[in-house]
């Protein structure tokens, strides 16, 4: 038999089991709450482009682009809501979609990426400064070791019950 038909199938237990660690991995449930949170944010978006930026762009033109055509093929007739003859473009609502996208984009850019970019750079450049004065405190205490065990070194080199001071020579009367 080969391994593939010799395999059971997992039973109900192992199924749910498994189902279960699968909705409590990290990223599942940072994604239904990146769903949950951006839809939330979606309405504070279009507040903002609907409330703010639209009128000010409306100010400088028109705010309902969408009545921009064009006819590209003969003359454009219109009868009942449906174009009967030539080709229509409707160029304004791709204009208008496209700036909305534009407009969306530099919200979110300008109210929420920069400023938590500008955040997080400021907090990992306090963490880098926190680990480098540690390293240093470390790297001292490293090098008083280190000049210890010099010392320590010296006198046993020189002999027993001397020290460093005792082997300078007679003093001087300085």
């Amino acid at each position: 038999m080969s391994d593939a038909v010799s395999e059971k199938k997992p039973e109900n237990g192992s199924l749910l089991s498994g189902f279960r660690q699968f909705l409590m991995r990290g990223n599942v449930v940072d994604l239904a709450v990146a769903v949950v949170v951006g839809a939330a944010f979606t309405s504070i978006v279009n507040s903002v482009v609907n409330g703010v930026i639209s009128p000010v762009v409306g100010a400088f033109g028109t705010q309902n682009l969408v009545n921009y055509t064009s006819c590209l093929k003969g003359p454009c007739t219109i009868s009942g809501g449906k174009v009967t003859h030539g080709v229509y473009i409707l160029w304004g609502s791709v204009l208008s979609s496209a700036l909305n996208f534009l407009i969306t984009a530099a919200v979110v850019y300008f109210l929420m990426v920069a400023p938590m970019a500008r955040f997080l750079a400021r907090r990992a450049a306090k963490q880098n400064q926190e680990a480098g004065q540690q390293a240093a405190a470390e790297a001292e205490a490293e090098e008083i070791a280190l000049l210890r065990e010099i010392r320590d070194a010296l006198v046993h080199q020189r002999g027993p019950g001397t020290t460093l001071v005792d082997q300078r020579g007679p003093s001087d009367g300085h």
